[in-house]
């Protein structure tokens, strides 16, 4: 199966999240052993970049959304907790243990 991204096709992971995103991962990941400079400036051009997209933090966690359902639907499956004090815990109110 290929991936397509507008009209692309990805060659892998990597290469489908950053036609998805527009931007390469590495630029928001940062890059091993980059210096102070070179971390300066990807920060200014991710900084940029927000400025010119507002709506780019909701098309990452889309993305995001969208990977983890098709290669890991499971952790969407969310159980809730329920309030409860554990027996022989001592409970926290207000600055002094109870």
């Amino acid at each position: 199966m290929k991936n397509i991204v507008a009209g692309h096709v990805a060659a892998n992971t990597t290469e489908f999240i950053e036609l998805a995103l527009g931007t390469p991962l590495d630029l928001w990941l940062g890059v091993e052993g980059e210096s102070e400079m070179e971390r300066a400036a990807r920060l200014d051009a991710a900084r940029d970049i927000l400025a010119d997209n507002p709506d780019f933090p909701d098309r990452v966690s889309r993305v995001a959304a969208e990977a983890i359902e098709a290669h890991a639907p499971e952790l969407f499956n969310v159980t809730p907790l329920t309030a409860r004090r554990a027996a022989g815990r001592r409970q926290y109110r207000g600055g002094v243990a109870a």
